[in-house]
């Protein structure tokens, strides 16, 4: 990584912003405005008169200029790109994550921007509207955790209302609900409350049918497994973590990396943002070395990411949307 960032793109904003074009625009120039794709429509803007980078689109409904950070998570920001780049550099190669306060420190920038900053390319590694996981013959191993105190207290509809509990203490931590498929990509969700039926809508949406599903003796999974080519399971109450290829040791060595990293490298996470936390954490395991994917490889996945996407806490103009 340290000689990743001696990278001229890290230092020169031309060559940043030369390097984010080409992977936004692998596929030729587009207008943000109107969608126009047509090379020959579409003017590069030079001289004094124009900032470096300015595009405008000769689509006669349209005539807009426009960069290539219009329409992504850069939009409207005042922090260079060249740090930005640095930033998306420094989260896609640490593997449980970097604090705010260290990239805040190694950049230069404030820690209220640094924190915006991460938090925008957390939301391009978002991913959404995929294929369900698994198919024929693949395992697909489902699970639950929790991770930190809840903002409230949650009640159970089928203890009438009362607190959840887990061997006889107040249970009332985040739950998450997670998806790994063997060898291939985890989907992770923070759901309200992790009860049967939102389980069964969470696996139902996204494992195929033909899947072999296998989790551990949690009664969570015992009716919506009927509907899959197999329900296997492993009894971690009688310390069976394995039976052939049938375990969860998949899954929760994933939950052992996410846990590791909150606690450890962010140490205090909202609810309110868990989910965010979660994308960062499923964007780097489905983009791992185990996968063929290296550090630059992930760095040019998320620099495609980030299209599409706004994150406003301040809505600076009707156009922008609220997150």
């Amino acid at each position: 990584m340290t000689d990743l960032l001696k990278n001229p793109i890290f230092q020169d904003e031309t060559k940043a912003r030369d390097w984010l074009e080409a992977r936004v625009w692998a596929n030729g120039r587009v207008c943000p405005h109107c969608g126009n794709a047509d090379q020959e429509k579409i003017t590069k803007l030079e001289g004094k008169a124009h900032r470096p980078g300015v595009y405008q689109c000769n689509e006669p409904a349209c005539r807009e200029q426009f960069t290539v950070t219009v329409g992504t998570v850069f939009e409207r920001s005042k922090i260079p790109l060249t740090k930005w780049l640095a930033a998306l550099f420094l989260m896609t190669a640490s593997k449980k994550g970097v604090s705010a306060h260290q990239v805040h420190r190694m950049l230069g920038i404030s820690y209220k921007s640094t924190w915006f900053l991460m938090h925008r390319l957390r939301e391009a590694m978002r991913t959404g509207g995929l294929e369900p996981l698994g198919g024929e013959g693949k395992i697909v191993e489902a699970d639950e955790t929790y991770f930190g105190k809840a903002d409230t207290q949650r009640v159970s509809p089928q203890r009438k209302g009362r607190t959840f509990t887990k061997n006889r203490k107040i249970k009332n931590d985040r739950p998450i609900v997670s998806l790994v498929e063997r060898g291939g990509n985890v989907r992770s969700f923070h759901v309200a409350v992790a009860d049967s039926s939102t389980v069964a809508c969470i696996v139902n949406a996204n494992v195929h049918k033909e899947s072999r599903l296998q989790t551990d003796e949690s009664r969570l999974y015992t009716k919506v497994g009927a509907d899959f080519a197999a329900h296997e399971t492993v009894n971690h109450g009688a310390k069976e973590y394995a039976r052939g290829d049938v375990t969860t040791n998949t899954i929760e060595s994933y939950f052992s990396v996410f846990k590791r990293g909150m606690r450890g490298t962010y140490q205090h996470c909202s609810e309110k943002h868990l989910h965010r936390y979660l994308a960062e954490f499923d964007f780097r395991y489905n983009n791992r070395i185990a996968l063929g994917v290296n550090d630059t490889d992930r760095a040019n996945e998320l620099a495609k990411g980030i299209v599409g996407k706004r994150l406003t806490y301040r809505r600076p103009n009707s156009k922008d949307v609220q997150t």
